[in-house]
């Protein structure tokens, strides 16, 4: 219970930005790294004041020394000019005896002790004492060089002084460091900011441009590698929005304007029908009137939501590019022809590409390929030309062609020349053809001078 209140305590205080975090994560690094620098130079630091507490000591030791007298088989301390200045903390051993010591110390005080300590040990040594009000000493013993007499002079220093250069230099480190993870926190913080501003531009940008299907692009091939990869990522994305968005307002107006023919003639067999007394056999005839609206309607939301299903992932053409001869080739291995039509591509060039994919490609040629087929007498042909600026794909058969009083309701939807040749197609095919072309940039159109039979011409921009 306890752990479960503490996690949820620890998860309220965590910062919820990614730029808080990176800052936390940056400031604890810092202090850790500040924390193990601190410590290793007050160590040092603290080292050096006491080797040189230990040097002065020694340095005194020996100014003490050359009053002392191990020449005869006695120890003698000569006496000196400056003999009050060396005596202070002095202490003066003959082997084990003491001969002399500070007025302010004991022979039973803890410096006394110590001194005698170390002095018996007969070699340089150095010891710390801590007296009353928290002071502390250090003292070291240096032997007496001489003759068969042995002397040791042991000296003692206030570490008062170093002990207060050491905590101010504690002191100063602790502030420094305190003033340096303040800095690296606010620095890091607007690094980070800096540094996340292009993507939090980009996220605006990704809402407004996927809200209004936007031609606008994130990969301009400027900044950091991360984030050309994050726009590159953004663009994918945008133009599947903008796909999904064309096909929703392209097939909403589809299905306005293909419903709107049949559901007219549905009304007006009704108020026909509705306007006086009807026999039989006129009933009958409304009735099979409407229920062929109906039906048409069926087939033309069967065909339109067919496409938009086969068609929303390859409506959009960024970036794609397709080798025009090997998809027709490939269309006409799979074209189900009738025995006596034979399908012929002649793009001879290797070179030649749409900037368009495959997929879009295909959707674009097959309802022309397939009307051409279904009325060719012997050949069906596709041609791949470069024209400026773009392809061109000629689509030719050698049937009776497209009547003269047609030509003109050739591409609009719904629309058939002959609707008693068994073929049962919603008339759609050519306008979605147009439609899909034009989406990418380019065209689908009718040769009404070529003669015989039919020639479609579908352009597209070059990739």
């Amino acid at each position: 219970m306890r752990s479960t209140r503490r996690r949820r305590v620890l998860r309220a205080l965590a910062p919820r930005t990614l730029r808080g975090r990176l800052s936390l994560v940056a400031l604890t690094t810092a202090a850790l790294l500040i924390t193990a620098l601190t410590v290793v130079f007050n160590t040092v630091m603290e080292r050096h004041l006491r080797h040189q507490a230990d040097d002065e000591l020694r340095a005194r030791a020996t100014a003490v020394a050359t009053t002392v007298d191990t020449r005869g088989p006695r120890v003698r301390v000569l006496e000196t000019a400056n003999d009050q200045l060396l005596d202070t903390n002095v202490w003066i051993y003959a082997g084990k005896r003491l001969l002399e010591k500070p007025p302010a110390a004991s022979a039973g005080s803890p410096l006394t002790r110590t001194a005698g300590r170390i002095a018996t040990r007969g070699a340089p040594d150095c010891a710390t004492v801590h007296a009353e009000g928290q002071r502390s000493l250090r003292l070291c013993a240096r032997p007496v060089p001489g003759g068969d007499a042995t002397a040791t002079v042991v000296t003692a220093l206030d570490l008062t002084p170093y002990q207060s250069s050491a905590d101010t230099l504690l002191l100063g480190s602790l502030i420094l460091d305190a003033a340096m993870l303040v800095c690296a926190y606010v620095l890091t913080r607007l690094a980070v900011g800096r540094a996340l501003r292009p993507v939090r531009t980009m996220t605006d940008q990704a809402t407004q441009w996927g809200a209004v299907a936007s031609a606008e692009r994130f990969s301009t091939g400027r900044g950091p590698a991360e984030l050309a990869r994050l726009g590159t990522s953004l663009d994918a994305l945008l133009d599947r929005i903008r796909a999904v968005l064309r096909h929703e307002q392209q097939l909403t107006g589809e299905l306005s304007h293909e419903l709107r023919t049949p559901l007219a003639r549905i009304v007006a067999e009704l108020d026909w029908w509705r306007s006086r007394p009807r026999s039989a056999a006129e009933t009958r005839a409304t009735h099979e009137a409407i229920d062929e609206a109906a039906r048409s309607m069926r087939t033309i939301c069967d065909t339109l939501l067919r496409d938009a299903r086969e068609n929303a992932a390859d409506a959009s053409t960024a970036s794609g590019m397709a080798d025009v001869a090997s998809v027709l080739r490939h269309m006409t291995q799979r074209l189900g022809a009738p025995a006596r039509v034979k399908a012929v591509v002649a793009a001879d060039d290797a070179g030649l590409e749409a900037g368009v994919t495959p997929a879009f490609l295909e959707r674009v040629v097959s309802p022309l390929l397939a009307n051409a087929v279904r009325y060719a007498r012997s050949t069906v042909t596709m041609t791949g030309r470069r024209t400026p600026g773009g392809v061109a794909i000629d689509i030719t058969d050698d049937g009776p062609g497209v009547p003269e009083a047609f030509v003109g309701e050739l591409f609009q939807p719904g629309r058939r020349a002959d609707p008693g040749d068994g073929h049962h197609g919603a008339g759609l095919g050519l306008p979605l053809a147009r439609r899909l072309a034009r989406s990418a940039g380019g065209e689908v159109s009718y040769d009404a001078g070529h003669a015989p039979g039919a020639r479609f011409t579908v352009t597209l921009p070059a990739g």
